[in-house]
């Protein structure tokens, strides 16, 4: 299976839903590495690698799980991490 790395903003009411800690749950199903953190516009910026297949379908569950909430999502690729060996709220 091709491994991908993925760099996700997601935009909208995205604080003070328990968003970050539903993200790491679900990344975590899909044992992806990786991390999220809050950016300073109030946006969540997640990284995330794994499976491209597996990176995909977690983005889409993050989405159905918060359908109304998420406004915008920016994706693109990026260079995989080795660093990354979980997946983690980075603070």
């Amino acid at each position: 299976m091709d491994a991908a790395a993925k760099r996700i903003v997601f935009s909208g009411q995205v604080q003070g839903v328990g968003f970050r800690f539903t993200a790491l749950n679900i990344a975590s199903h899909y044992r992806l590495t990786g991390y999220l953190r809050k950016l300073p516009n109030g946006d969540v910026e997640m990284f995330a690698q794994g499976p491209e297949k597996m990176v995909d379908e977690c983005i889409r569950d993050i989405q159905d799980s918060f359908v109304g909430s998420i406004i915008h999502i920016d994706i693109e690729d990026a260079a995989p991490d080795p660093k990354c060996t979980d997946f983690k709220i980075s603070f």
